[in-house]
């Protein structure tokens, strides 16, 4: 008997060695805090959520119940997901199916798109669910308002594939826009790369790795509510379960258990280590890198992701800026145009945009003779 609780308790003992000195990494809430005041703060404290934002909150919670039921929940959520991107205005859209090296994907083109101004962009769902049909309510918007020529892609997904897959294909992506824009190859003038959630992990990631592999770096970068850390270390993952309405009730079982226990549900999830920086932006090295505006809300488990990856790039030199709003869902932007702060936040890449583009003009205009 003394011999079993020995080997128990030494069991036990080496699980929590391999998660606390291997899987852990290193200590990065030293890049917690700081930041502008969320967007809608003031003197009178914070603006109230739009009543569009409670009727998205009742969408949500009411998804969740029917799929409660679901035989196959990953599906349900898959089909929920498509459903949703059904409902996005076409028109004067058009959608245009495309091969990317083997990749499926979709180009997304307003009536005034440009060939050479091209957005690659990643669309999030966990790794395992979602699309370029589901994201239409994004990639429409961004093709209307500035009128560049949009790539969505069909990467794949977990558990069918591996989780380094999803960035594989993004690489892929990322090596084709390059060369290709919607009317066959063609010469590139601008380049923004873009992603919500998991796909904003996966913007972060691929723009790191273009730095890496000395491709043209893209002009900017726009991650929504991006995860930036596999190893769950935010304090946000905890303090904002209560009201976080999509990812509490889907991920705050999980990050409430010890953190020996997440850090190897990391790892075996994965099938890789959580630190690694192909799966964790945040862990990498952050210096070099294209300007980037990281969006988040003051609600979401997300919130210190985003503000620790804003805070550790500013850091390491490179152009990162992190804007919040008070209340929102993650991943707010999808619900544009019916919702008031997603129109807002749009507004805020727009000129985000705008500014980065002007300025990767005035750098490559030849010098003056005169």
């Amino acid at each position: 008997m003394i011999s079993t609780l020995i080997v128990i308790g030494l069991i036990i003992l080496a699980f929590w060695a391999v998660a606390r000195f291997y899987l852990s990494g290193e200590d990065v809430s030293r890049f917690d805090g700081g930041g502008a005041a969320a967007i809608g703060s003031g003197a009178d404290g914070q603006r109230e959520p739009s009543s569009e934002h409670h009727e998205a909150v009742a969408l949500l919670a009411n998804m969740g119940q029917q799929s409660a039921g679901s035989g196959n929940r990953l599906q349900q959520m898959r089909d929920g997901m498509d459903a949703m991107g059904e409902a996005a205005d076409l028109s004067g859209i058009t959608l245009k199916p495309v091969s990317v090296d083997g990749v499926p994907g979709e180009w997304v083109l307003a009536e005034n798109a440009d060939p050479s101004r091209r957005l690659l962009y990643l669309h999030g769902g966990a790794w395992t669910a979602g699309s370029p049909k589901s994201h239409r309510p994004i990639t429409t918007k961004y093709a209307r308002m500035a009128g560049v020529s949009v790539l969505a892609i069909d990467y794949r997904l977990v558990p069918e594939n591996k989780r380094i897959d999803c960035l594989t294909d993004c690489q892929t992506a990322y090596r084709w826009i390059l060369e290709n824009s919607p009317d066959g190859p063609g010469a590139l003038d601008v380049l923004f790369v873009s992603g919500d959630s998991a796909g904003g992990n996966l913007t972060l990631a691929v723009i790191a790795w273009a730095r890496d592999a000395g491709l043209r770096a893209a002009d900017g970068a726009i991650a929504l509510s991006p995860a930036t850390d596999a190893a769950f270390a935010s304090p946000s993952l905890i303090s904002n379960i209560a009201t976080d309405h999509m990812l509490g009730p889907m991920f705050g079982r999980i990050t409430k258990l010890p953190k020996s226990v997440v850090a190897w549900f990391g790892w075996l999830s994965n099938r890789m280590h959580p630190c690694d920086p192909r799966i964790s932006p945040l862990r990498g090295n952050l210096a070099d890198l294209p300007p980037t505006l990281v969006h988040a809300s003051e609600a979401e488990m997300l919130l210190d992701d985003a503000r620790r990856y804003v805070n550790k790039a500013t850091a390491a030199g490179s152009e990162a800026t992190l804007e919040t709003w008070h209340h929102m869902l993650h991943v707010w932007h999808i619900f544009e145009p019916s919702l008031p702060e997603a129109q807002e936040a749009f507004d805020h890449i727009h000129r985000f945009m705008q500014l980065v583009e002007n300025g990767s003009k005035t750098a490559r205009a030849p010098a003056s003779t005169g």
